[in-house]
């Protein structure tokens, strides 16, 4: 069998350093917002070029506690992709603002600065702009969107760790940029994390102040804030990890190539450009058969995934909150096909998916 993803066998070559690591934090006796999470922030804010760099508890935490640091007014509107996966809206929906979803570009798969410039109203405050599957948005549209509309823009960077458009990396555009370490992820920890990178001390101390209580000393509360803590064990991990992250990425993207190399045409398949790095934390093909697709290569044993089943406009939870009909959304969502590209994949093992999906 093919697995989509083993976790236990894509960590398997830091487990020596995740033990060390481990250990220490166990004998240190400190567990929150102690060393490991300080120096994990340094690192991946140095990975980033930033200078600020916010543990916080999952990704999820990262945009919610992005938008909340930008005090919009309540019922303010923030752009945001109609195929995002749902966390980016409920992010928006859990500060009291409103999502307005644009439709994607139907070859990248991200948000069409032309459709964002048509949402754009009275009440519109920021652009959430999201890096689905580990290829950056086009940012100078977008970036000369949010100087002509005095908007902020906020970076979901949860698939994105590394890419890059026109050599800069995600998480370097925005006011804030929002990282998730979910253990799939190219940067992925044991258990939830996540990250916010800034680009001033007045965001990053409002950050901090939030993530804790709203305390920058203990006991002592300025705002109503939240508890959304990255935990020193998981920071001690992501610190293995990091040291191995472009590693991860050079992988994928040879597995990737493989897949654009050898894979027929009858599939699309994610489109190329010099001006993007992508990363592939998924790499994803579209066919108006996928569902009996993901079958042929059940039952030859490789398993596949869907990323995502049902646009979230269609969701149970967004209804009576997101009106409207998003076509390119929906087509994404019925044609993806997330196919088997792990750093704990062989060659062999996406030449074997190649040869049985060419036979499909």
């Amino acid at each position: 069998m093919i697995e989509y993803e083993n976790l236990a066998k894509l960590n398997a070559p830091f487990n020596l350093e995740f033990e060390q690591q481990f250990s220490n934090v166990l004998q240190s006796g400190w567990f929150i917002l102690g060393s490991k999470v300080r120096e994990f922030e340094r690192q991946f804010a140095d990975y980033l070029k930033s200078k600020y760099c916010i543990g916080v508890a999952s990704g999820l935490d990262a945009i919610t506690l992005s938008l909340h640091a930008c005090r919009f007014e309540r019922g303010s509107e923030v752009i945001v992709p109609s195929n995002t996966y749902i966390a980016t809206i409920l992010s928006i929906l859990h500060n009291d603002l409103k999502p307005v979803l644009a439709e994607p570009d139907i070859n990248s798969y991200n948000i069409n600065p032309a459709e964002i410039e048509r949402c754009i109203t009275s009440k519109t405050k920021a652009i959430l702009a999201v890096h689905l599957y580990g290829k950056c948005c086009e940012m100078d549209p977008i970036l000369d969107i949010c100087k002509k509309y005095n908007l902020v823009l906020i970076e979901d960077c949860a698939q994105s760790h590394g890419a890059k458009y026109k050599g800069i990396q995600s998480g370097q555009f925005g006011r804030f940029a929002a990282f998730s370490f979910y253990p799939t992820k190219n940067l992925g920890a044991l258990g939830d994390g996540g990250a916010i990178i800034c680009k001033s001390y007045d965001d990053e101390l409002a950050i901090k102040r939030l993530r804790n209580y709203g305390s920058d000393k203990k006991y002592y509360n300025e705002v109503i804030g939240f508890n959304s803590r990255l935990d020193e064990v998981q920071a001690a991990f992501l610190t293995v990890k990091l040291k191995y992250l472009e590693k991860i990425n050079q992988h994928k993207r040879k597995l990737a190539g493989l897949y654009q190399q050898y894979l027929k045409e009858d599939f699309i398949k994610p489109e190329m450009h010099p001006d993007f790095y992508d990363v592939f934390h998924i790499y994803t093909v579209r066919h108006p058969q996928r569902d009996q697709l993901k079958q042929f290569l059940l039952k030859r044993e490789i398993q596949t995934e869907i990323h995502y089943p049902l646009s979230p406009h269609r969701q149970k939870a967004m209804q009576g909150i997101i009106q409207g009909e998003y076509p390119l959304s929906d087509e994404i969502h019925q044609t993806t096909l997330s196919l088997p590209v792990s750093f704990s994949h062989s060659e062999d093992d996406i030449l074997k998916v190649i040869e049985t999906m060419n036979r499909f």
